[in-house]
């Protein structure tokens, strides 16, 4: 998943089970490894597949986080991503002259899913990383019997008290629940000198354009702030509108030279 995993009041044991479920999930998901399940899928001639059951749960997942998100959260933008540049692992990638090509839009409502029998239509490449670590951190934590916490990549999911430092300033203390930040800063890339980065709009298959660097969502479930995160990033001036429809709380930071933040709660 390309991040640290931090870990608080497991035993070593559970430690352990915690680790094997991440490493899992990569095998299972990751988009850099040309025999994860994800690219077999991807490459897969036909329209209908057979998959495993971990694959189906999370393709309902991602499929529940678009309906939720009225489609901003799209699980068909693998096409768009890799259009945008971002075809190999992220630390691999270096500047190019090449201009980015034209990404394919967001076509979740054609994906159909009865049990493990997945229908995805010729040319619909899958991006499941939009709901996989967020859920992964929830089912670490789970794993935890007893107060405790998860953290991939900053973000975090507790059972008990955990003080939690705010990108870019600031902390929160979390007594339950997740806590997760979406932002276009660190993932980006440059493509003919123009900076791109890894949160496409599936409604032009390019990387958005949103005036936030990055929004923090606080949510029962680090699944659930992460996929709000992302929304509301990508919904622009409206972000912290879509918050309060869903009765969330987040932070949206501006960046840049003024380095305005605003701090909405529900």
């Amino acid at each position: 998943m390309g991040c640290d995993v931090v870990v608080g009041g497991a035993t070593t044991a559970e430690r352990r089970g915690i680790e094997r479920l991440f490493v899992a999930r990569d095998e299972t998901f990751s988009r850099f490894r040309p025999d994860s399940e994800l690219n077999r899928v991807n490459d897969a001639a036909g329209i209908v597949l057979n998959v495993s059951a971990a694959f189906a749960e999370m393709v309902a997942v991602a499929m529940r986080a678009a309906r939720v998100t009225d489609g901003l959260v799209d699980p068909t933008l693998g096409a768009a991503i890799e259009a945008a540049g971002y075809d190999r692992d992220f630390s691999e990638l270096t500047p190019s002259a090449d201009l980015p090509e034209p990404g394919a839009r967001g076509r979740w409502r054609s994906l159909r899913l009865r049990r493990t029998l997945l229908h995805r239509p010729r040319g619909v490449r899958l991006d499941l990383n939009g709901v996989v670590k967020g859920k992964t951190v929830d089912d670490a934590l789970a794993l935890i019997d007893g107060d405790g916490f998860v953290s991939a990549g900053g973000d975090i999911a507790a059972r008990g008290a955990v003080d939690v430092a705010l990108p870019d300033g600031g902390a929160v203390r979390l007594l339950e629940g997740g806590l997760a930040t979406s932002s276009i800063a660190k993932r980006r890339w440059l493509r003919a000198g123009v900076w791109q980065h890894h949160l496409i709009d599936p409604r032009t298959g390019r990387p958005c354009e949103t005036p936030w660097q990055q929004v923090t969502v606080s949510a029962a479930t680090c699944l659930q702030a992460d996929v709000a995160a992302k929304a509301a990033l990508l919904s622009g001036d409206d972000g912290s509108d879509y918050l309060a429809r869903h009765g969330l709380a987040g932070r949206f930071f501006r960046g840049g030279r003024d380095g305005v933040s605003v701090a909405w709660a529900a």
